[in-house]
């Protein structure tokens, strides 16, 4: 969706490349991706940010940008590392392969002398985050450094009045600064952009929808979670015929498939059950590697999907931005992550007949939320924790069995009661326990005991794209550890995992 004044992402495939369009939207702008060859396609935007990407410049066939087309906008620019280097060398500097990549945390030194608007009222050294192997060598006359780091190397380059480059990521919540250097940045536009709001992009969404559907039946796959309780309110008021299916593959967390009927119910929108759970179970059996289990999954349930929905004249998927990013194919720029998301043969081909809508494709999580309250959903239905595709599976590291399911069922269902008790529940953005794929020596009655360990995990994020583990009280922990180890069968052993995404991810597998 194209809009005139619009801040436009050239995407040279990081990570992080979706969270520049989400700082922007949190700004109250209109922002899009794009990869760096739409660059003619564009409807006049309002402001171009190059985002940073894993390849190097100095790479044969490495993403480019049509530099006088760029220019030819005459709109505020800026570029992110990967961006910063390739402007760089547009302005007629260059750039020098680095030996080893630096990722972190830094610091960034504004000049004493600097009166470039993208810091203005920043202070003179604040926390930012590095993810880059190459750095800028020579720089082109009338190029301004603006910044450096704590070595004072060059971390901030300006070239003219309106156009910028910064080697690190202002979008990412461990550079302090960065919303504030983003808005600095769009103060730049004069007003020209256009806005973004959650209730526009509902009426927007529920339009497009009835134009897209017209009298077709949409089936939808339901979970329980936040987008498809979401996707399927939207559906809902956008009075469209449509068919709800939840798959219950076996995977899921205690009374999970009775909370799900009961919620749905509250929001009057009604759903079928599938239950698929031996079918699932079966097709597991013996199965420990993560990329089969997902594969096994994905697949399966796309069978027992279309199997029950039987003839579809269209698919709605809750698809979020997020989920695009981990699904980037090897042809895409970006990276591989995960393959739960990928489209197998039915669907893609349902795809290609114009046949799926993913209304929230362009959401982060949060936005899905502020998006479900403007539809009436109930708080607690809402602030959900999220919960992966897979399932259970990809808590339970190695094989799948009904007695690790059913360990991992109960002590989850111990860590959430006693969030919620706590009040730690909706301070957290997702908690689960999860079943490790060893046993442990333990002593109980006196006894010498041989049995699971069980790592419970809790974080904090705005989009899942980064995520910090949250520091829960020692006496809240406590009760949790006590409770699991006395009242969880085949459990001696309770750790709590304290690592950052990135580098490790939330979920185990």
């Amino acid at each position: 969706m194209i809009t005139e004044g619009e801040v436009a992402v050239l995407d040279y495939g990081s990570q992080y490349s979706q969270l520049i369009v989400r700082r922007v939207r949190e700004l109250g702008f209109v922002s899009h991706l794009y990869p760096p060859d739409q660059l003619a396609t564009l409807n006049q935007p309002g402001a171009v940010i190059l985002s940073g990407g894993p390849r190097s410049t100095s790479e044969v066939g490495a993403p480019d940008v049509d530099f006088e087309a760029l220019m030819a906008f005459g709109v505020p620019i800026l570029g992110v590392c990967y961006g910063m280097q390739l402007l760089n060398i547009k302005h007629g500097g260059t750039v020098k392969p680095g030996v080893t990549r630096e990722y972190g945390p830094a610091r960034l030194v504004v000049k004493e002398d600097n009166k470039a608007p993208l810091f203005d009222g920043l202070p003179h050294d604040s926390q930012i985050w590095m993810s880059h192997s190459d750095t800028v060598q020579n720089l082109s006359s009338g190029t301004k450094v603006i910044a450096t780091n704590q070595d004072s190397v060059p971390v901030a380059l300006q070239w003219s009045e309106t156009c910028f480059g910064i080697q690190f990521h202002p979008e990412v919540t461990h550079s302090h600064e960065g919303t504030k250097i983003l808005k600095n940045f769009l103060s730049l536009a004069e007003g020209k952009l256009a806005k973004f709001s959650i209730t526009d992009f509902k009426d927007q969404m529920i339009e497009e929808i009835r134009r897209e559907v017209a009298d077709r039946e949409v089936i939808c796959g339901v979970s329980g979670g936040v987008d498809s309780t979401v996707l399927a309110v939207l559906l809902h008021k956008a009075g469209v015929k449509q068919r709800c299916l939840f798959v219950d593959n076996g995977l899921l967390r205690k009374n999970e498939r009775e909370d799900v009927v009961a919620q749905f119910k509250e929001v009057g929108v009604p759903i079928e059950v599938v239950d698929a759970r031996e079918l699932f179970l079966n097709a597991l059996s013996g199965v420990s590697d993560p990329e089969a289990k997902r594969k096994i999954i994905g697949n399966l349930f796309l069978d027992v999907f279309f199997g029950a929905a039987d003839h579809i004249e269209v698919m709605a998927q809750g698809t979020l931005y997020p989920d695009v990013i981990e699904s980037a194919t090897s042809g895409s720029i970006a990276s591989k992550i995960k393959t739960h998301h990928n489209r197998v043969d039915r669907a893609m081909e349902l795809k290609k007949q114009g046949r799926v809508i993913e209304p929230l494709a362009e959401l982060f999580k949060d936005e899905v939320r502020a998006l479900g309250a403007e539809l009436g959903i109930p708080h607690k239905a809402l602030w959900r924790h999220p919960f992966p595709g897979p399932g259970l599976a990809v808590r339970v590291p190695g094989e799948v069995t009904e007695e690790r399911l059913e360990i991992c069922r109960e002590a989850d269902a111990i860590f959430i009661e006693e969030l919620r008790r706590s009040g730690w529940y909706e301070r957290t953005w997702q908690a689960y326990a999860a079943v490790l794929p060893v046993k442990t020596v333990g002593v109980k009655g006196d006894e010498r005991s041989y049995e699971a360990a069980v790592s419970i995990r809790a974080v904090i994020s705005e989009d899942a794209m980064t995520a910090d583990w949250v520091e829960l009280p020692h006496e809240v922990l406590r009760v949790i550890s006590h409770r699991i180890l006395n009242e969880v069968k085949g459990v001696n052993r309770v750790l709590y995992d304290i690592s950052t995404k990135p580098p490790a991810s939330i979920e185990w597998e």
